[in-house]
This record gives C-alpha cells, sequence and structure tokens, in this order.
C-alpha cells in the first residue's frame, strides 16, 4: 500500500508541474504587454520599462517561472490592478460560492443517477430502462449553459416559481463558513436556509444535468456487465434473494468506476462553472475569471488555472487512493 501511495503522489506533483508550465506559458505567449496594460495607453517608455521591471518581466524566462511558482506556493498569486487587490483574497471571498454550488450539483448527479440507474436496473422493465438511456443522451447532449438560460426563461420568467439572476440571495448574519445553506442552519435559520436553497436549484440542475446523464450510462454499462457474469447465475441456482443478489454483489462490483468518474466530476465542477455562474450572476470563481479575461487582468486567469488544476488533481489523487483500498486488484497492479 506504501507503494502504491508514493507512486500517485508522485504522478500528482508531476502533472501539478506540467500544469504550472502549461498556465506560465500560455499566458507568457498573449501578445498583450501586461505592462503597458497597467500604466495606461498614455505612459511614456520610461513608466513602462520601470513597470517591466517592477513585475520582474525583463528577466529570462527560467527565472520568471522559478519566482511564479515559488510566488504562488507562499501564497502570492499577484496582484488585481483592474480590482486593486491581491489575488489571493479575490479568490478566497468568492471559493465558498463556487464550492457550494458545485457541491449541490454533484449531490444532485452522483447520487441521483445512482439511485435511479439501481433502481431501474432492479426493477428490469423495458420500458423504464429505455426512457432512462434516452433521458441520458439527452442529458448529455445539452450544454449546462444553455440549459441555465432555458431555467431562466421557463421557470422565472414564465411560471415565476424561481429567483432570477439574482447571485446567492440573502446572506445569513454570520458567515462561518461561507456556504449559505450551512450557516443558516448553524444559525437555526430554516427560512433562510429554505430561501438559500431556492436560489441554488436552477443554477444546481443546469450544472449538474449533464454529469447526471454521463454517470447513468456508465453505471448502467457496468451493471449490465456484471448481471451476464457467472458468479450471478451460481447466486440465482443458490437461490440467494434478488434483492440481496443485486445489492450486496452486483452494485459493489459495478460501482467503482462510477466513483472515479464521480470524483473527476466533483472535481471539475469546483473549479468553477464559468458561463453558468455568469449567467445566473453567481458571485463565485467562474464570475471573476470572465471578468479577469474581459479587463485583462492576467494574474486572476494564471492563478484560476493553477488552482483548478490543483483542485482536479487533488481530487483525483484521493479518488484513486479511495479505489486502492476498496479494489486490492488496483493496489497489485
Amino acid at each position: 500500500m506504501i507503494d502504491f501511495l508514493l507512486a500517485r503522489i508522485g504522478s500528482a506533483i508531476v502533472t501539478i508541474f506540467g500544469a504550472s508550465v502549461l498556465a506560465f506559458a500560455v499566458l507568457r505567449a498573449v501578445p498583450t504587454n501586461p505592462a503597458r496594460l497597467i500604466a495606461g495607453p498614455f505612459a511614456n517608455d520610461e513608466v513602462i520599462a520601470q513597470v517591466t521591471a517592477n513585475l520582474g518581466l525583463d528577466k529570462s524566462l527560467p527565472v520568471q517561472y522559478l519566482d511564479y511558482v515559488t510566488s504562488f506556493f507562499i501564497g502570492d498569486w499577484g496582484f488585481s490592478y483592474s480590482a486593486g487587490q491581491p489575488v489571493l483574497s479575490q479568490i478566497t471571498e468568492r471559493l465558498p460560492a463556487s464550492a457550494e454550488l458545485a457541491l449541490y450539483a454533484f449531490l444532485f448527479a452522483f447520487f441521483g443517477a445512482v439511485l435511479v440507474t439501481v433502481l431501474v436496473s432492479f426493477l428490469n422493465s423495458r420500458w423504464l430502462d429505455r426512457f432512462l438511456r434516452l433521458l441520458s443522451f439527452i442529458s448529455v447532449g445539452v450544454p449546462p449553459f444553455w440549459l441555465a438560460l432555458l431555467f431562466l426563461m421557463v421557470f422565472f420568467d414564465r411560471l415565476g416559481g424561481f429567483p432570477g439572476p439574482v447571485g446567492r440571495g440573502p446572506a445569513p448574519t454570520g458567515l462561518y463558513t461561507g456556504l449559505f445553506t450551512i450557516d443558516y442552519l448553524l444559525a437555526g435559520d430554516f427560512a433562510g436556509f429554505g430561501t438559500a436553497l431556492h436560489h441554488l436549484a436552477l443554477p444546481s440542475i443546469a450544472l449538474a444535468l449533464g454529469p447526471f446523464g454521463y454517470l447513468v450510462r456508465l453505471l448502467r454499462a457496468n451493471l449490465l456487465d456484471i448481471i451476464n457474469e457467472p458468479f450471478v447465475t451460481v447466486l440465482h441456482a443458490k437461490g440467494v434473494a434478488p434483492i440481496s443478489t443485486h445489492f450486496r454483489h452486483i452494485l459493489p462490483n459495478a460501482f467503482l468506476p462510477t466513483l472515479t468518474a464521480g470524483g473527476l466530476i466533483l472535481a471539475q465542477l469546483l473549479g468553477g462553472s464559468v458561463l453558468v455562474e455568469r449567467i445566473f450572476v453567481w458571485p463565485g470563481i467562474g464570475t471573476l475569471v470572465i471578468d479577469g479575461i474581459l479587463r485583462q487582468d492576467y494574474a486572476v486567469v494564471q492563478a484560476f488555472i493553477m488552482l483548478s488544476a490543483i483542485i482536479y488533481i487533488g481530487v483525483n489523487l484521493l479518488v484513486d487512493i479511495l479505489y486502492g483500498y476498496v479494489d486490492p486488484r488496483v493496489r497489485r497492479s
């Protein structure tokens, strides 16, 4: 198990290094001069040269990269000149909003897909199975931003049952975690908890339908493969109850790939859902990144790329470790 853990951790470190190189190289390849953007269009060459030296852009690329990586991992993520504050402060302020949205979208997608797929496979209904396949194909093929716009048109504009693009709604009086639903529960304000869920419903479902369809297709295919295995026939021949066979023997063997995919989906959602956040005016990282791109605030974009990579790789590492703990065959391989 130690060798397995060391191998996974080493792979994660190498991947983070590759992501840092990519983030550094992509933004250095942009033709816009950051010093010119900061100094303004009317600055003379002397001012541009001074700003370039202050930013360290006059150094060689290897030295710039070393400074960039060192600063990032000690908490200096750069300064947003458009907002007039450090990038770390901006991301720290907005991260709870993105995390809460991602968490509820993941809960809907993962547990909804598992519950529906397992139920349909246990009932063994051809019509329900066809409907589930149709639903999964549609949900996978529809872009989340299109769903977000459709939800606003139907459930906000026409039916009026849900809030519009107004963000997270009123904040609780005491912010302990930054997650509105959790903070309302900690304060004992169940009416506020309901309001926070009401604001979360449309954007989280719009984000969740794509992963929901993917997980349904993955788990359904694995369940069908396991159901046709010889050991299932043996269990039926021995008189083991169908519900016991399905939930104690078939589902655990079919669930492992879904667990891995679920971890990757959670990491993807935590990395920021840019367009959906923008549509619902959700004050998360996605909105911050779009504003950074429009204002050519590359310090924000660069920090977002690195943070997304670290979140994705970190969650993937945890899933790999959990997978290896659950399935000994993975450790041995």
